[in-house]
């Protein structure tokens, strides 16, 4: 038990018991034990951090454990090795005597992959499908997904329809989950720090834009906190903005003028460079990004990498896969 964690507990329980949640691990919660009528639906809503599902009716079946990697997916074939089939690789890795499995949530990608290149990906439903008729009993799920966002309750909602097929289930967070709330760990703090190690030499004139994909979903509240803990860590000139989302390019240029930049690095902020990073990013459009910002009379240079190429980065995902294993093998205390 990390330090400080007893007093989180303490204090954890005591507030928790106004809402009947108990803290179980730094992972995931629990109802409290004082619940005796707890509802289906009551259960899965106090489910967040590492999910957990045992079906009582198979337990007799012997253990024949699985890996589930779930990504979005991408067209880009280079990137794609590069970032995804990297990170899996290093999963697999951590787990050498392991089936692991990987799947794109994205079906659009799925097709066009398939018709382009013959290979086909499975859904997560599909590879699931897969593993139980090979007679797996257990499967730990884990997500390459950056924080819980629609891909990532795609995900969790696969959990829920599929744990009772398996004698036990797990599901991961993604790499953010935590924010350091009432002493838990802090995600997004580490997640800068290992995004840090591929930042450029800055002077007081230069800034590195980082472009995330946003969303609908209200967690695009994360930019927000990302950019927290950019300027918690000191990081002058950095700022995070969303090709679908809030905050958007526009939002960002006057700062960039206030400051003083004259010279702007652009870094995609997502799992591979694909096409909002080749095309709206870094295109010669008059509508992309660079475009933009030289139109506005700044100097732009693109750093066209998916995180995934960032070894700090698969670090953290190769971490959430463990965590998720080791619920599976019950060895999380």
């Amino acid at each position: 038990m990390k330090k400080g964690f007893k007093k989180y507990v303490a204090a954890a329980a005591a507030v928790a018991s106004l809402f009947s949640f108990q803290l179980t691990s730094e992972a995931a919660y629990q109802l409290s034990s004082e619940v005796k009528d707890a509802t289906p639906a009551l259960l899965q809503a106090a489910q967040i951090g590492v999910l957990t599902n045992e079906n009582p009716e198979l337990q007799e079946l012997e253990n024949k454990d699985a890996i589930v990697v779930m990504s979005f997916g991408t067209t880009y074939k280079e990137t794609r090795a590069k970032t995804i089939d990297a990170t899996v690789k290093e999963i697999q890795a951590a787990h050498p005597n392991t089936k692991v499995v990987v799947a794109f949530t994205s079906h659009i990608i799925i097709d066009r992959i398939q018709a382009k290149e013959g290979i086909k990906y499975p859904t997560p439903e599909e590879a699931l499908d897969q593993l139980k008729e090979e007679g797996y009993s257990r499967v730990a799920l884990t997500s390459l997904q950056l924080f819980p966002g629609m891909e990532y309750a795609y995900q969790t909602a696969v959990f829920n329809l599929y744990k009772n097929n398996f004698k036990k289930m797990t599901m991961g967070t993604p790499i953010m989950y935590w924010m350091g709330q009432e002493e838990q760990r802090d995600d997004i703090a580490e997640f800068v720090q290992a995004v840090k190690t591929q930042f450029p030499k800055q002077g007081k004139q230069d800034a590195i834009l980082l472009l995330a994909h946003g969303t609908p979903h209200p967690s695009n509240a994360y930019y927000s906190v990302i950019q927290n803990r950019i300027n918690q860590a000191g990081l002058k000139n950095v700022y995070l903005y969303t090709v679908e989302g809030w905050p958007s390019l526009n939002d960002i240029i006057p700062q960039l003028k206030a400051a003083g930049v004259k010279h702007v690095t652009l870094m995609p902020t997502m799992m591979v460079a694909g096409d909002h990073a080749t095309n709206d990013m870094a295109g010669d459009e008059p509508d992309s990004h660079k475009s933009i910002l030289q139109a506005q009379g700044f100097k732009v240079d693109a750093y066209i990498h998916g995180l995934g190429e960032n070894e700090a980065v698969r670090k953290m995902f190769v971490e959430r896969a463990n965590e998720s294993w080791d619920h599976l093998q019950g060895t999380v205390k």
